[in-house]
């Protein structure tokens, strides 16, 4: 009986299955992204530069330790209730704030609707958030610290934003990236970027990172 070969599995084509499948997973794959707080670092002041004086009561100090315990103007604080401690500050409105660049005098704020006490912060455009951390400090807890000064910053844009021009400054924000892109909206764009900065000025996000304790 004449001997049967067997037969060979044709492998000419396994190259570009691979290549394939290479490109499959290489387009369905997501990658884990790093996420953090964007910041804009300051520039480095000139040799002849002299810090103004601030008033003590125009610094809120949030402090962290390593056992990532709050310790805010002092007092131990629960995360929690940072923002609203942090809103209460910022809006206090109890004296005048900075002058304008053009040099017009300060003046006070008449949108502010804080307790005006004199113990606290003049102006939103004088409080200043001061965190300091611990070099134990957990990463989270001062993502979390951030995050809670932000949204005090956010709701008090949004209110302001919704009293004059009847939206929140998140959708004043949406407008103007959305007219910036459309041609057809060119006339509306400088009206929506003065709106926009005003609200930014008003309420500006002024968060100091101080040197962490060792």
């Amino acid at each position: 009986m004449a001997r049967r070969e067997n037969p060979e599995i044709n492998a000419g084509s396994m190259a570009d299955i691979a290549f394939l499948l290479l490109i499959f997973f290489l387009v369905t794959t997501t990658m884990n992204v790093d996420s953090g707080i964007s910041k804009k670092l300051s520039e480095k002041p000139p040799a002849d530069y002299v810090p103004p004086v601030i008033k003590e009561k125009n610094i809120f100090e949030v402090n962290i330790n390593r056992n990532n315990e709050l310790l805010v103007e002092g007092d131990r604080m629960d995360i929690k209730d940072l923002k609203e401690a942090a809103i209460k500050f910022i809006d206090n409105g109890g004296g005048i704030g900075n002058a304008g660049e053009d040099g017009s005098p300060g003046k006070a704020c008449d949108y502010c609707q804080g307790d005006r006490s004199e113990s606290s912060s003049d102006h939103p455009n004088k409080a200043i958030i001061s965190v300091q951390s611990d070099r134990g400090t957990e990463y989270g807890t001062y993502i979390q610290v951030q995050n809670e000064l932000l949204k005090a910053y956010t709701e008090l844009r949004n209110r302001l934003s919704r009293q004059k021009y009847q939206m929140t400054f998140d959708e004043l924000e949406k407008a103007y990236d959305e007219a910036k892109k459309n041609a057809g909206m060119k006339d509306r764009v400088e009206d929506l970027r003065v709106k926009v900065e005003f609200i930014k000025t008003a309420y500006p996000q002024i968060i100091s990172d101080a040197e962490p304790t060792s």
